[in-house]
């Protein structure tokens, strides 16, 4: 996601955002070109994260596999950013402690909806949460043309566009969509009170701490165990850490409204990366469902960038 005061209205993205700051003079690897392939990267690692989440459930349930992901991610964060407690105001904590609900919260209900559907309809789904928010923060008429086309993708997961689409798995994927623009907002104060990654260490770390009575209760010692651990510390590096640091280096090459452009392949990568390791077929309807969304998401957002 754009750095503090380069956000583009509505920029969405399916993990926490680095909250970075530095100059965008300074380009990836490769210039634009391997930034671009940073951006696309780091979208296959969150959704291929998500797929070995899969595996997870057998083992510490739904929420098990979101304590360990959070946990494992708020460890690495705090040892890399070392916030410092100094000089924090009230209104600090509020907005940290906030920040992490919403994480625990977006987290817990996006992987109940993928233990009930497929990945790629769970995350077509969700894309309607920053879809949403570029369209009502972006007050052009055309932003409402788009969301309509979006609308007409949604509609089409309901018509065999993928299989085992269920009436519960969606309203878990609807309320992640609702998490997801939250965490937009939450995100972007949070950067413009914290510096680099101190602000998310903290959040990730109150989102942890918030999803850990759950995770007990799901799983209990089996949390612990070797295996799970072990997978856990999968998930977040492929969900959490890798993208970070790509997203970290590529934003500094591209312009965030054009960064945002590329995150709206989600869906796309979503629904390649349910096929590739879980087995999830891809109609010539589920395709054309995703093609609606990606084009509308990209659409309206590159629409509610600023004039520059």
């Amino acid at each position: 996601m754009p750095a503090p005061g380069n956000n583009v209205v509505g920029v969405p993205h399916p993990s926490p955002s680095p909250l970075i700051e530095g100059p965008r003079s300074t380009l990836a690897p490769g210039g634009r070109g391997g930034a671009v392939a940073l951006v696309i990267g780091g979208q296959f690692c969150t959704q291929f994260g998500a797929a070995v989440a899969t595996s997870l459930f057998p083992l510490v349930g739904v929420a098990g596999a979101v304590t360990l992901r959070l946990g494992f991610a708020a460890l690495v964060l705090l040892a890399v950013a070392r916030p410092s407690p100094r000089d924090r105001t009230p209104a600090d904590w509020v907005l940290v402690a906030a920040f992490g609900a919403v994480l625990a919260a977006m987290n817990l209900l996006f992987y109940n909806a993928l233990d009930r559907m497929p990945l790629g309809a769970a995350v077509t789904i969700e894309f309607l949460g920053p879809l949403a928010l570029s369209v009502l923060t972006g007050r052009r008429v055309l932003s409402w043309l788009w969301a309509a086309l979006a609308l007409g993708g949604v509609t089409l997961l309901g018509r065999d566009g993928f299989a085992w689409i269920t009436v519960t798995g969606t309203l878990f994927a609807l309320g992640a969509a609702t998490m997801w623009a939250c965490y937009i907002v939450l995100s972007r104060g949070t950067g413009a009170r914290f510096n680099g990654l101190a602000g998310l260490a903290l959040a990730m770390s109150a989102g942890a701490v918030a999803s850990l009575p759950f995770g007990i209760l799901d799983a209990g010692a089996t949390l612990l165990r070797p295996g799970s651990l072990v997978l856990g510390g999968l998930v977040a590096a492929l969900s959490s850490l890798l993208p970070y640091s790509f997203e970290l280096i590529s934003l500094r090459a591209v312009h965030p409204a054009t960064f945002a452009v590329l995150l709206s392949l989600s869906p796309a990568v979503a629904a390649t990366a349910g096929m590739m390791l879980l087995g999830q077929p891809l109609s010539l309807v589920a395709l054309a469902a995703v093609a609606l969304v990606v084009t509308a998401s990209a659409g309206a957002i590159w629409a509610s960038r600023p004039r520059e």
